[in-house]
């Protein structure tokens, strides 16, 4: 079964690919798992002659790390065994909202704080939800709602001031509790969540900047 928050800061994640129903650990390598970028936007999205830097996002320690979370309770955090993520799940989501911007096609540059781009603005993501709940169970099996949340700042650099802020969500329920369909499921529900942010920040951007012109840097 998935293990406790505590009992996985001290065991290496162990068990099988079924899912959540494995009860049986042994030693064995983690599978890896890949999330996807956002390619499908609105056409009416107005272009943003502007550079944007993606800050990594925000987490709680929960969410903060390369294992998969699943909250079989309101208050209780596991994590799925013999899986995890192929980095942290903030900067996999920071990588992927980067794509999606890029994929838009429509703003001048965009990327990561860490590559020393000098930004217009600021996209500061929190990522609040980025888990599994258990929703309904029987003897064989678990049903599993994916939750992702973020909440979305955009700064204005020139101003250094915070000019809008809103939050995304979706949920998705799992086809089953096996680790690829909980996977799955995460990559609709960030996929949904992505496109409405970036969706949300270019048209904030645009009509920003087209309210407050000034030299863009790029």
């Amino acid at each position: 079964m998935i293990r406790p928050l505590l009992l996985t800061l001290a065991i290496t994640t162990l068990g099988g690919c079924a899912g959540l129903g494995t009860l049986k650990q042994a030693s064995k390598p983690n599978d890896l798992y890949l999330l996807t970028p956002k390619s499908t936007f609105s056409q009416s999205l107005p272009r943003v002659q502007k550079q944007i830097v993606i800050q990594e996002p925000t987490a709680t320690a929960a969410v903060n790390t390369d294992q998969i979370a699943v909250q079989p309770t309101p208050l209780q955090v596991q994590y799925l065994p013999r899986a995890r993520w192929v980095d942290r799940a903030p900067l996999i989501v920071q990588a992927l909202m980067v794509e999606s911007f890029e994929n838009s096609g429509r703003v001048a540059a965009v990327g990561r704080s860490t590559v020393g781009l000098r930004a217009d603005y600021v996209i500061v993501p929190d990522l609040r939800e980025f888990q599994g709940i258990v929703v309904g169970e029987t003897e064989n099996s678990k049903t599993v709602k994916i939750e992702v949340r973020m909440n979305i700042k955009i700064i204005d650099e020139f101003e250094d001031k915070i000019i809008a802020s809103s939050s995304f969500q979706e949920a998705v329920v799992s086809t089953s509790d096996e680790t690829p369909d909980l996977v799955a499921a995460f990559d609709t529900a960030l996929g949904k969540t992505m496109r409405d942010a970036v969706e949300w920040s270019v048209r904030k951007i645009h009509s920003h900047a087209a309210n407050n012109p000034r030299p863009s840097l790029n």
